[in-house]
């Protein structure tokens, strides 16, 4: 007779234990900065062993540029609204959102903490770029798609993203809808 093994449930365990060490490293940003912390720590907060979070990630670097990213893509998709003006200002709304919310200072200091440290760090950095460039660069796409007169990815860094980052890691904010507006339509 031919037993048949347990369906496995889309979340169990492994995506338990993600969101655990995510949290956990989260947390440990905003208790001590980036660099302050190692594996060990990360993962008693997140009571899973040591050799668990090395199995996944590997290192310190790609878990923090897995965190930053997860946090980013979840909070700040990319949106779609039929017109490159509409993703723009939606984007940009959740990327203020995101960075001015509970963890959203931790997240944007772990993000640019990983460009400068040492070759593991500089790397997930640019993988951490790379992929939120070629989100952006979609909707681009799309807008050039439609016959829109689109910049380029680093246009927008410069021009939207860029100014936002620069008042909340400098503690300059809000950043109302107005300014977010302002900021899309001086680039467009």
């Amino acid at each position: 007779m031919n037993e048949r093994q347990p369906a496995r449930r889309p979340g169990g365990r492994s995506a338990r234990v993600r969101a655990q060490v995510h949290q956990a490293v989260t947390d440990l940003i905003s208790e001590r900065g980036y660099g302050h912390f190692t594996v060990g720590e990360v993962a008693a907060r997140a009571g899973v062993a040591d050799s668990s979070v090395y199995r996944r990630w590997g290192s310190l670097e790609a878990l923090l540029s897995e965190v930053a990213l997860t946090r980013l893509d979840a909070r700040s998709p990319m949106p779609d609204t039929g017109s490159l003006a509409g993703d723009l200002r939606t984007y940009a709304a959740q990327v203020a959102r995101e960075i001015t919310g509970p963890d959203g200072p931790a997240v944007l200091h772990l993000a640019v903490a990983l460009s400068g440290s040492g070759p593991q760090g500089r790397q997930a950095g640019a993988d951490l770029r790379g992929e939120r460039t070629r989100q952006l660069q979609a909707v681009l796409d799309r807008a050039r798609d439609r016959g829109e007169d689109a910049p380029d990815a680093l246009a927008v860094l410069d021009h939207v993203l860029a100014p936002m980052y620069i008042r909340v890691l400098f503690g300059i904010v809000p950043l109302t809808p107005d300014y977010i507006d302002g900021l899309v339509d001086r680039l467009l």
